[in-house]
């Protein structure tokens, strides 16, 4: 049997053990063929309810285990994750569209996301207090208890990984809801991980499913805390239920970020990251470039450089050949990104690559000439699509370049880099990379943005990871019962 057969998980879900779903299941769907690849569990509400009141039972033991257990087992987990990334990067490539190199990024983010979670088990957690009493204080941090997380498709398996691993490590259960569309690449795949490197039961619940699934996990009394990826719209609905049961949300959400070129940029060096920015999986990314804000000066070689790269991109099925660029991940998204740029056409955009589709692979397309009301400009597409918009001045690419609800990622190409952190100054986003496209993540950084990208940075690194996924507590310690006029 290999590590994810389908024989594990047809019809099943994972709650430390494989189990029917009330709700029955689903296929599981290759997009670049259309083909039946298994049939998944498909989580209910029943399902839901039950795995939080589990789960809310067992996090008490596992939050009382010695750190040094806890973090031995996240290393395991961690290296679970090498040892079996060929074959999870299989079912990324086939479930997920993305191509072999994606893949193995991912299998490489999910072992460093356990590695580094694995070190926050013994990580000092809370602080002396001075007090003008005769007693000790000292404020510590205590698990949430039981964390409710909610992943997408496009990044299925680090999407979820880098809130499951720090909310277990920290002494947390989990009911974590992956995209129904990657079930097996991103939900029973870190269950496999978990269930192998011994997790004890009821600790993690994996429950792929649709919107009920989801409301379920976010109203749900014994999830305080919840950890959603996913578009803007949907976030906003995750953040008002959440609001109205005072429970703390923490959201990463879509972005429409710019890629700055400034007129003393290398040319050929910046077609190449803005190919990379707009075309890197389909461009189904939160962080892709979905503005390239180009100085005036350069623009026309700028674009010239950039359709010459779209033209020369091979796009097809990432299981069977070598292409850049695989499907998207359905036909309701690939219509949307074509109406996209069909709209902003007809708005006034140049169509200088692409533009056209054969089932559900879109060619890459760099559209030129971008007035600001071109929908594939103003909104976020979500596909391939790179549109060029010119500006005169610096402090006019960073007007543009804040002109949006969204601020997640920002990228500045100059040769003089103290001129781009000004820039950078001037624009509201989380991220930001200097002489870099906008797409980059590593388990040691914070990650989040600002506006309709989010509620800052909830993920990554120490200091985000213990504030997601710990409350405070003040304690305070006296030698005698304390003393009081009545």
């Amino acid at each position: 049997m290999t590590f994810l057969d389908p024989k594990i998980w047809t019809g099943s879900i994972f709650d430390g053990g494989w189990r029917a779903t009330q709700a029955g299941d689903a296929p599981v769907i290759e997009p670049a063929t259309g083909d039946e690849l298994g049939r998944a569990g498909t989580a209910g509400a029943g399902d839901v309810a039950a795995a939080a009141v589990r789960a809310r039972k067992e996090q008490r033991a596992w939050a009382a285990t010695p750190y040094e257990e806890r973090a031995a087992l996240l290393r395991r987990a961690g290296r679970l994750f090498e040892e079996h990334a060929q074959e999870i990067q299989d079912w990324i490539v086939r479930e997920s569209g993305g191509v072999p190199g994606k893949a193995a990024f991912e299998t490489h983010v999910a072992a460093q996301e356990c590695y580094e979670a694995a070190a926050l088990a013994s990580q000092p957690l809370g602080e002396v207090l001075p007090t003008a009493r005769t007693r000790l204080s000292f404020a510590r941090r205590v698990p949430v208890g039981v964390v409710g997380v909610i992943a997408p498709f496009n990044f299925p398996l680090i999407l979820g990984i880098r809130s499951v691993a720090p909310a277990l490590a920290l002494g947390n259960a989990v009911v974590f809801k992956p995209d129904q569309r990657t079930a097996v690449c991103g939900g029973f795949s870190i269950a496999r991980v978990f269930e192998e490197a011994g997790l004890p039961d009821g600790l993690l619940h994996v429950l792929p499913g649709g919107p009920e699934a989801g409301q379920t996990l976010v109203t749900d009394p014994n999830i305080p805390v919840i950890s959603f990826t996913g578009s803007t719209a949907a976030g906003r609905r995750v953040g008002e239920a959440a609001a109205r049961l005072l429970k703390r949300v923490h959201l990463e959400l879509g972005g429409n970020s710019a890629l700055v070129v400034l007129d003393d940029a290398d040319l050929a060096a910046a077609a190449s990251a803005g190919a990379w920015a707009s075309f890197f999986h389909q461009g189904q990314i939160c962080m892709t470039t979905g503005r390239h804000l180009v100085h005036e000066a350069v623009a026309e070689e700028y674009v010239e450089r950039l359709a010459a790269k779209a033209d020369g991109l091979p796009v097809g099925d990432p299981a069977t050949g070598q292409v850049a660029l695989g499907p998207l991940i359905d036909a309701k998204q690939r219509d949307r990104v074509h109406r996209l740029v069909t709209d902003s056409v007809a708005a006034g955009a140049r169509l200088a690559a692409g533009g056209t589709f054969n089932r559900l692979f879109y060619r890459p397309t760099v559209l030129a000439g971008v007035p600001a009301t071109a929908p594939a400009y103003a909104e976020e597409v979500f596909g391939p699509v790179a549109p060029v918009m010119t500006f005169s001045s610096p402090e006019q690419a960073a007007a543009l370049a804040a002109d949006s609800e969204y601020g997640l990622s920002l990228g500045i190409l100059t040769r003089d880099v103290m001129k781009g952190l000004a820039l950078a100054d001037l624009v509201p986003t989380g991220i930001v990379h200097i002489n870099d496209q906008t797409v980059d993540d590593e388990a040691v950084a914070p990650f989040g943005g600002m506006g309709a990208s989010g509620t800052g940075a909830r993920f990554g690194g120490t200091g985000a990871n213990v504030d997601a996924f710990t409350e405070t507590q003040w304690v305070t310690m006296r030698g005698d019962i304390a003393t009081y006029p009545f």
